[in-house]
């Protein structure tokens, strides 16, 4: 991995080992991919993530015939704008299908809705017919919290008023999301529950960006080392919740690991790596949701830094952990 400021910044702890596959799969990143993301660079960081990453457009989602495909906007709530989504489900018979509402990842501060698209219709809404609904939430510092996650509550409002007229099974509705997307989809599971909105059966939090204090033992142990470290982490926080960063009183819906009620949520299966930033602050909500008497399945991949199953797709945990999420999946929208 990149190299560090010595064994385990601010532990004395070495970080964990890669997996030998994954190493090499890192090893060919580029030094601007590994980079920590500072507030300096961060301007010209989204700058360039605007403009270079994925952004396949309705056609290209289609993929001549196998998925039907369309953008929709809600009108605007209160203090919310509109909100634009893609809906997107494998072509055939228009009964209704269970969704997967899923929130794009990129630390708060980058990524786009239609990115995500491709592999999660191909990995997951193919084989599993369900319907996915990617929401293009609002970025940070630009819309600092609680733009993103009331973007992703006004969207899902409005997915379960019009499920009928969409083709959808809104009470087999999973929230879920990776890295930020991750985080915002427990947060958006919290307010939910706490708004009496629309019930969940399950959040899917994959290497999920919960804890703001960014302080447990891995976010310094992986300090220099992890893809998305601590430092990046800092600045991506601060850029949402700028003076809020690290209060007392900061809210559960702005950094889930706050939380100090956990009951009554949606069953949920949360991954993360061994060698990843995110591993304490995911371990730590896993056990909390089980002390508060809830259903959580967690995989800890020994040997993974965040991100590795989009480095390297191909790598044989990257293949363990698609297999695993999609098993989950398979048994909560069967209701097992």
């Amino acid at each position: 991995m990149r190299g560090g400021s010595g064994a385990g910044a601010g532990t004395g702890a070495p970080p964990p080992p890669v997996d030998r596959e994954l190493a090499g799969a890192l090893a060919a990143l580029t030094d601007r991919d590994g980079a920590p993301l500072t507030p300096e660079d961060l301007p010209a960081w989204q700058e360039r993530d605007a403009r270079t990453r994925p952004r396949p457009g309705v056609e290209e989602l289609r993929a001549g015939g196998r998925f039907e495909v369309c953008e929709l906007l809600t009108p605007a709530t209160g203090s919310t704008p509109p909100v634009r989504l893609v809906s997107a489900r494998p072509a055939g018979p228009r009964g209704p299908l269970p969704v997967l509402y899923y929130l794009h990842g990129g630390g708060m501060v980058s990524g786009n809705a239609w990115s995500v698209l491709p592999r999660l219709l191909r990995e997951t809404a193919e084989p599993l017919r369900l319907a996915v609904v990617s929401v293009e939430y609002r970025l940070a510092p630009g819309a600092p919290y609680p733009a993103a996650v009331e973007d992703c509550y006004a969207g899902l409002l409005w997915v379960a008023e019009h499920a009928d007229r969409l083709g959808l099974d809104a009470g087999r509705t999973v929230i879920g999301g990776k890295s930020a997307g991750g985080g915002l989809a427990a947060a958006l599971a919290l307010l939910t529950r706490d708004r009496g909105g629309p019930v969940p059966i399950g959040q899917l939090l994959l290497s999920p960006m919960l804890d703001d204090r960014n302080d447990t033992f891995s976010a310094h142990q992986l300090a220099g080392h992890d893809t998305w470290d601590r430092t990046s982490n800092a600045t991506a926080w601060r850029a949402l919740l700028g003076d809020r960063c690290g209060a007392p009183d900061l809210p559960p819906y702005a950094a889930p690991a706050r939380a100090t009620d956990l009951t009554e949520l949606p069953p949920a299966y949360i991954e993360v790596g061994s060698a990843e930033t995110f591993r304490d602050e995911a371990v730590g909500y896993a056990d909390a949701l089980w002390r508060a008497g809830g259903d959580a399945e967690l995989h800890v991949w020994p040997g993974a830094f965040h991100g590795f199953d989009t480095v390297a797709p191909g790598a044989a945990l990257s293949r363990d952990a698609r297999d695993a999420r999609t098993r989950w999946l398979r048994r909560v929208l069967a209701g097992r």
